[in-house]
């Protein structure tokens, strides 16, 4: 799965512990060009969901340790936001939290013919996921291996 760029990880490295003692898990920090515009998006969740509050909370958290203690200033906009609830699942911590839940894994490079796999995701690590699908096979499958990884919503 993708990397964070350095300039990312260090903003994540900066924040959080400090979003930590506010009772919200720091997700992922991107940086991101649209068009023109260069965005800062750092993604927060917390049990129960992120709101508003939240969101607000943290960009006033982290606009001054970003700007002044980083230094950096290469972004048009700040962006704090909850990842969703299809989000990429990317760390151990990940795995545990959305254990017996619906997942999909894309693979960068097919394997039986297919890159798409999706099913419930059983014990897992940060190296190594497995899902059970539809008819109960037992899938495992490398982290690196994988594009992405995410919840999905299915409706039955």
């Amino acid at each position: 799965m993708a990397e964070r760029s350095q300039q990312a990880q260090r903003v994540f490295e900066a924040l959080e512990s400090r979003i930590a003692e506010m009772g919200i898990e720091l997700i992922d920090v991107a940086f991101v060009k649209e068009g023109s515009s260069r965005f800062l998006r750092i993604f927060i969740d917390k049990e129960g969901g992120v709101g508003l509050d939240d969101c607000t909370d943290v960009s006033h958290l982290a606009d001054p340790i970003i700007d002044d203690e980083l230094k950096i200033k290469d972004h048009d906009y700040l962006e704090v936001s909850s990842p969703g609830l299809e989000r990429p699942l990317k760390t151990a911590r990940d795995f545990e939290r959305y254990q017996g839940e619906w997942i999909e894994v894309k693979l960068y490079k097919a394997l039986e013919e297919r890159k798409i796999f999706e099913g419930i995701l059983m014990p897992s690590s940060a190296e190594t996921v497995v899902i059970k699908t539809d008819n109960g096979e037992v899938l495992s499958f490398k982290t690196a291996d994988a594009a992405r990884i995410k919840r999905m919503i299915r409706f039955e």
